[in-house]
């Protein structure tokens, strides 16, 4: 204390000090207000996003509008945080002044006062406000929305000027740094000549890897080799030898109801055991996602979740299909065989140069590619079919039967054999198809 008295010594409080003392305090609060502000609403979590989505309330409504141009959010609360801390700083100065006056030189007091005003202003305006925004930031920004969007009309002229000057500013950096897009990439990797074929189809995996979907890599429904429920242990010991798989999906009723994943070597101990086994106290929980994941997320879950295997459903809960971790990984490295992998037939056969005979669930896509037509040949025929089978019911709108035929694009698909309902097998005619270039022009 005595060496405090020999650096200052203390004027008589005048009360008009207390009236500036509280506009201190007021401006302290207002900035500590902006920093919880800014922290909180670009601290909002997809959770948090998805329930102000939801809800009807003016808050909210105000917050998704504030969310909608970051730039002006962020302009505004850091126009009004620097104004505010400005203002701060000088009163504080005056404030010290009137208060006290230094027995020490100039360079000192300077020192004094910045370290006291940087102290008080860095704990209650920025450390303290912004910890709580981290916390609480959905409260916060439901507290804060309606003052922060009347800020930001207030200030729009000037926010204006700010977002245009940082949005030059910005794309000259961007510029000079050369981002590429997805496709960018792609394209360049396709002109690439250094590369061999299957290089250029291991990095084209790689960009495309993130915009993958599960629905379009999974097995479908119809080709998941599956148990019942009730098959007896001989049964099982059957299906687990001709079909060679590690795991196999376990049903009850129908393969609808996915029980459970039988996991192979669980059952090695007991291969011996009689029919009467009760094999089904061995079976995993199994992993279920939604036909539109992306695969990259699929894969840190499948890394997070410790499985290989997921079933693939509907969003009324119907099984769709069958996605594991090998088809992932071939999506980039292309098809990954082994010594018990059964080799299968090609799924198309060419009877000459017009006509070609492929298996009805051969994916179009790769029937585009077989004939030469390209991606996308036969337009908006695509948007719900994904196999031939399903393009040649998308053109017929009902179900076909044997020798019945429909026609795109000038291409004739004729049905060569029928499993039940199913399209099997499939005649296609290209002798009248439309030129490519034709149709990509006009797409």
């Amino acid at each position: 204390m005595s060496t405090l008295l020999q650096i200052v010594t203390f004027n008589q409080f005048q009360p008009e000090t207390a009236i500036w003392i509280a506009v201190l305090a007021v401006l302290i609060f207002l900035s500590a207000l902006m920093s919880a502000s800014d922290t909180a609403f670009f601290s909002l979590s997809r959770t948090d996003l998805d329930r102000v989505k939801k809800s009807n309330s003016v808050a909210d409504r105000t917050i998704l509008r504030l969310l909608a141009v970051p730039e002006y959010l962020l302009s505004a609360i850091l126009t009004a945080t620097v104004f505010l801390n400005i203002l701060a700083v000088l009163l504080s100065c005056v404030i010290i002044d009137w208060c006290v006056q230094f027995t020490v030189g100039a360079a000192w007091e300077y020192v004094v006062k910045t370290v006291a005003i940087a102290f008080v202003l860095l704990l209650f305006a920025v450390v303290i406000p912004r910890m709580y925004g981290a916390y609480n930031p959905l409260g916060v920004a439901r507290i804060m929305s309606r003052p922060v969007m009347g800020l930001k009309h207030l200030l729009k002229p000037l926010l204006w000027l700010l977002v245009h000057l940082s949005g030059t500013a910005s794309r000259r950096s961007m510029h000079k740094k050369g981002n590429l897009s997805i496709d960018e990439l792609s394209k360049a990797i396709e002109i690439t000549g250094d590369q061999s074929e299957e290089e250029k189809q291991m990095l084209s995996g790689i960009v495309g890897f993130v915009n993958t979907e599960v629905n379009s890599i999974m097995k479908p429904r119809m080709d998941i080799v599956a148990l019942d429920m009730a098959s007896d242990f001989g049964e099982v010991k059957q299906v687990i030898i001709e079909s060679g798989f590690s795991r196999i999906p376990v049903w009850e009723d129908n393969i609808d109801s996915i029980k459970g994943i039988l996991y192979v070597k669980d059952m090695l101990p007991f291969i011996s055991r009689d029919d009467d086994f009760c094999w089904q106290a061995y079976l995993r929980q199994p992993y279920f996602v939604p036909e539109h994941k992306k695969i990259n997320d699929l894969m840190e879950e499948f890394q997070s979740e410790k499985v290989h295997m997921a079933i693939v459903v509907d969003e009324y809960g119907s099984t769709l299909g069958l996605v594991s971790l090998e088809d992932i990984l071939e999506e980039i490295v292309g098809e990954i065989t082994d010594e018990s992998d059964v080799q299968t037939p090609e799924c198309y056969q060419k009877i000459d140069e017009n006509n070609y005979i492929f298996e009805g669930k051969t994916p179009l896509a790769d029937v585009e590619e077989i004939l030469g037509f390209g991606e996308g040949y036969f337009g908006e025929l695509e948007h719900d079919a994904e196999t031939l089978a399903g393009l040649m019911l998308e053109i017929k709108c009902d179900f076909l039967k044997k020798g019945e035929s429909v026609m795109a694009r000038g291409v004739k698909f004729t049905v060569e054999a029928l499993d039940g309902r199913r399209i099997d097998k499939a005649l296609v005619d290209i002798r009248d198809a439309e030129p490519a270039k034709e149709l990509s022009g006009e797409r």
